[in-house]
């Protein structure tokens, strides 16, 4: 039977700070990073369909849910993340948690990374089409800061149809929201990140899965990630692309497949 281990505050920063884990399941450690301006609750589905398979932590970021804030950017964030991982982890991160996810994994041994609906530099530059418009991100997040309640509702509305799902995460999205501050250090990490040169330096195996529907990371960076493969045998990287649009792990055809 798979075990479960209380949720918890993991004391951090001199006992300054504290983050939120849970973890719930049985075999290999999985550590699952949610995304800008949700909390862990997001992947309650997955936890349920993968927890006879692995030990699956989900951890609150800075700000988020149930965590407290951290002062800094990705660098402090990460430093407040790495102490509760567990040894040698598969790392699984979604649009924030997957720049959190690339940082990490340049930083301390982890045994594969999966990136969903996730990338290496989120925003578009002259040097990078796969990204979201500049302006386009400056006005969906205002958007967002208007509302973040309505707004994030709205958002997962158009990812899914399930009525079951859709009542769960809002309700989630209500209890649990993330502080001002730490919205805004989320919005400079997305802004401002490029893990390009970190990403082409991995050695493990590394798991893409893509929407097709994504308006916020196109698909069209599987382009990207299968050149690197190509050129570079020692990037071992699998691209799934799903029918689905910035949620993919809530497709039904959403699988792990680990490289």
């Amino acid at each position: 039977m798979p075990t479960t281990r209380n949720s918890k505050l993991i004391n951090c920063s001199l006992g300054l700070k504290m983050l939120y884990s849970h973890t719930v399941g049985q075999g290999q450690a999985l550590v699952l990073l949610h995304g800008w301006g949700f909390n862990a609750e997001l992947f309650n589905a997955l936890i349920a369909q993968y927890k006879n398979q692995y030990c699956i932590t989900v951890i609150d970021l800075p700000g988020h849910g149930r965590s407290d804030e951290v002062k800094g950017g990705i660098k402090e964030w990460c430093t407040e993340i790495i102490k509760i991982l567990p040894n040698n982890p598969i790392l699984l991160g979604w649009s924030l948690g997957g720049l959190l996810a690339i940082h990490i994994a340049n930083k301390i041994k982890i045994s594969a990374l999966i990136l969903v609906a996730a990338t290496p530099k989120f925003v578009q530059t002259d040097d990078w089409v796969y990204g979201i418009d500049a302006n386009n991100f400056h006005q969906f997040s205002d958007a967002l800061a208007l509302n973040l309640s309505k707004g994030l509702k709205r958002f997962v509305s158009l990812q899914t149809n399930d009525k079951a799902q859709l009542k769960i995460l809002n309700q989630s999205i209500d209890a649990l929201p993330a502080s001002a501050k730490a919205l805004n250090q989320g919005l400079e990490i997305l802004l401002n990140s490029d893990f390009r040169p970190q990403f082409k330096q991995l050695k493990i195996p590394v798991q893409i899965i893509l929407g097709h529907r994504d308006t916020l990371v196109p698909a069209n960076i599987a382009h990207w990630y299968e050149r690197l493969t190509t050129s570079n045998p020692s990037v071992k990287v699998l691209v799934t692309i799903l029918d689905a649009g910035h949620l993919p792990f809530l497709h039904p055809d959403f699988k792990l497949r680990i490289i």
